[in-house]
C-alpha cells in the first residue's frame, strides 16, 4: 500500500501523513514506512503503465464481445400512432 493510499484512507493529504509519521515515530511500528530506491520507483511505474495498457486492451475486447444494442423496429404498413398524429398536426 502506498502513502497516497493510506492518506486517502485516513482522509488527509500525503504530505500530512508523512509528516505525522516522521514527527511521531513512537506511534508507528518500525517497518510502517520505507522509501523506495529510484530503480524500484522506475520498475513500479513501468508496471503501472503496463497494467493500464492491459486494462485498455481488455476493455476494448470486452466492448467488442458485448452483444449489439438492439435497434428499434420499423413499423410495417400504415398503422397510425399518437406520434404520427402529432406530427401531422404540427405540419398543418
Amino acid at each position: 500500500m502506498l502513502d497516497e493510499d493510506l492518506a486517502e484512507l485516513y482522509g488527509v493529504s500525503t504530505k500530512a501523513l508523512i509528516q505525522s509519521v516522521k514527527r511521531n515515530p513512537g506511534r508507528f511500528p518500525p517497518d510502517f514506512m520505507f522509501a523506495l530506491t529510484k530503480q524500484e520507483i522506475a520498475i513500479l511505474r513501468s508496471q503501472t503503465v503496463t497494467s493500464r495498457q492491459f486494462k485498455a486492451v481488455f476493455d476494448a475486447i470486452r466492448e467488442l464481445m458485448a452483444p449489439p444494442v438492439p435497434t428499434p423496429k420499423r413499423r410495417i404498413g400504415f398503422v397510425s400512432t399518437d406520434e404520427d398524429q402529432v406530427r401531422k398536426a404540427q405540419k398543418r
